[in-house]
């Protein structure tokens, strides 16, 4: 495990100093400089970490960042953001009179314009919405129509709230989620991970008459995991 020596490397790289950083991500310099030399974060300061450098947890702990030339780094980096899909784009979304989020509502009537759309705030901002008071606050939620029988015993026309996904590698096996392809438009689908091993996700249906089929992440252009369904 490289945790230790990776925090030490990514620090200096980005010329800071421990007392620097330790205020930025929020703990004590001393906690700081044990990490950096060999007491063991906790998961909650792992990913507090993971996330100020930008870089997945697996990068942090298992891959000696200090052993790479500099091109090798910025290739690994730029990879592992890109596996993500967080360097993709900013999501757009609407926010009321006090701020707050709102639910956009995607009919099957907009989905046919969902892809070419979903990132002109124009085309949100013309969709319907409304909020939730009991979902999380500290996430993006969207409502999808679905349409077919692919995904039985979900009709076909039902309604269903789901959660943006800022982190590809982060998808469950066996989950259902709303993929958005340059290829298939709006998609959903019960998923499993193959990110990090072969830079794909494998689409399966409910409704054993519809095949599997693989979607290539640079196909990607959100992903949104079901939460609930409304009919």
């Amino acid at each position: 495990m490289y945790i230790h020596s990776n925090i030490k490397f990514l620090r200096k790289q980005k010329g800071l100093t421990q007392e620097t950083m330790a205020q930025s991500v929020g703990i004590s310099r001393s906690k700081l400089a044990g990490y950096e030399l060999n007491i063991n974060p906790p998961l909650e300061a792992i990913l507090m970490i993971s996330d100020y450098f930008g870089v997945s947890v697996d990068l942090l702990l298992r891959r000696d960042l200090a052993s790479l030339s500099e091109y090798k780094l910025r290739q690994t980096l730029e990879t592992d953001q890109y596996l993500k899909g967080r360097n993709l784009r900013i999501l757009t979304t609407t926010v009321d009179v006090q701020g707050r989020e709102l639910i956009e509502v995607v009919s099957q009537r907009a989905k046919a314009s969902y892809l070419a759309g979903f990132s002109d705030p124009d085309f949100i901002e013309e969709l319907p919405r409304f909020s939730l008071p009991f979902l999380p606050s500290d996430k993006k939620h969207r409502v999808f129509q679905i349409d077919g029988d692919s995904m039985l015993p979900l009709p076909d026309g039902a309604w269903i709230v789901c959660e943006y996904v800022d982190d590809w590698t982060s998808i469950k096996d066996g989950e259902k989620y709303v993929m958005v392809t340059e290829q298939d438009g709006v998609t959903f689908k019960i998923t499993y991970n193959q990110v990090k091993e072969k830079e794909r996700l494998l689409l399966c249906s409910s409704n054993p008459l519809y095949k599997p089929f693989y979607v290539a992440i640079s196909d990607l252009r959100e992903v949104w995991r079901f939460r609930l369904v409304i009919y």
